[in-house]
């Protein structure tokens, strides 16, 4: 058995060049031994843990939707507001959601502390995005690439 902690793992964050989108997560999963460019199940894994940590104002990333991938969530603590395509919906501590392929999604915090939440996914092989908001597609397959019919930044015609 490998056993970690979570509270030593080093927060990793990242922003938006123009600063629209901003947060830090610590990579359970990694942390535990996933190699997740592998394409050998038992050093992939077969799902990811993340701890998100959104900062107020932010939104960790641009609205999009996966092509194969399920991602759950559940709020350790804060409040803020998920984006699907029916509009918002405020969440709290103790809320868990789900997002299915194919459905759009957005984390927001609108509040004035951190939004921390757990998020698993499955990660399957092959899988692509799609960013309604500006129109791209994410490919990672054989490598990780935007497109629309160019290669673009990942930020591009988001902020």
């Amino acid at each position: 058995m490998k056993k970690i902690n979570t509270y030593t793992l080093e927060e990793h964050t990242w922003n938006s060049p123009k600063g629209k989108f901003g947060g830090a997560s610590k990579e359970v999963s990694e942390a535990l031994g996933r190699e997740p460019l592998s394409t050998d199940l038992m050093r992939r894994h077969p799902f990811d843990v993340e701890i998100l940590r959104i900062p107020p104002g932010q939104t960790p990333y641009p609205f999009h939707s996966h092509s194969a991938q399920w991602e759950f969530y559940h709020v350790i603590s804060g409040t803020g507001l998920v984006r699907d395509e029916a509009g918002t919906t405020p969440i709290e501590t103790g809320d868990a959601f789900l997002f299915k392929p194919g459905e759009p999604h957005q984390l927001i915090n609108n509040s004035d502390a951190d939004l921390i939440l757990y998020v698993i996914a499955d990660n399957p092989i092959g899988e692509s995005c799609h960013y309604p908001d500006s129109g791209k597609w994410l490919v990672r397959s054989p490598g990780r690439q935007l497109i629309r019919s160019e290669s673009l930044e990942y930020y591009d015609g988001e902020e």
